[in-house]
């Protein structure tokens, strides 16, 4: 969960440099994207942020990469537990075979890439998220190695563009005047 949530463009722009590097850190797991982000401001808009964001993802070495995945939890497991989402959440009791199945498929992609598989999941239930994220290992494990690493750089993206949303709010900002 981040901690600044629908801060606005604006107060994030005004934000003292260790402060947005903090909050931009939340949205990308990554001190060096976040240091640059935070040195860009002020940003005009939100697409000004995101396009930032993404050049500066895509412009970072394979071993940075590497550190950012190292921040993401385990598919199939909640942050900071040893516990599988199977044993911790009722939701899954009545499809062990299912989660089962997922961690197989995340453990084989591990294995064959040498990465943890990463994807952005948005809107998804958590029902309709398993069947999806089983479906994309399984798609991607047809990739060689370096479009499989571009593929993990555009999820990355994908994710990052989320946490931003989340942590700037609506473009206008929030009406709390209303």
């Amino acid at each position: 969960m981040l901690m600044h949530q629908g801060i606005g463009l604006e107060a994030f722009n005004e934000l003292p440099d260790s402060k947005a590097v903090h909050a931009l850190y939340e949205c990308c797991n990554s001190v060096t994207l976040a240091r640059d982000l935070s040195r860009g401001r002020p940003y005009a808009n939100h697409t000004a942020l995101f396009r930032r964001a993404d050049a500066l993802l895509f412009s970072l070495s394979e071993c940075s990469i590497d550190a950012i995945l190292q921040a993401y939890p385990h598919v199939g497991r909640r942050p900071r537990s040893t516990k599988s989402q199977a044993e911790q959440c009722s939701v899954w009791d009545e499809c062990p075979e299912v989660m089962a199945e997922l961690s197989a498929a995340v453990k084989d992609y591990a294995d064959h890439f040498g990465f943890d598989f990463v994807m952005h999941i948005g809107g998804l239930s958590r029902e309709a998220c398993v069947a999806a994220v089983i479906a994309a290992v399984h798609d991607r494990m047809h990739h060689d190695p370096e479009t499989e690493r571009k593929v993990v750089r555009n999820e990355l993206a994908r994710i990052n563009r989320s946490r931003l949303e989340r942590m700037l709010g609506p473009e206008g900002g929030y009406d709390n005047w209303g």
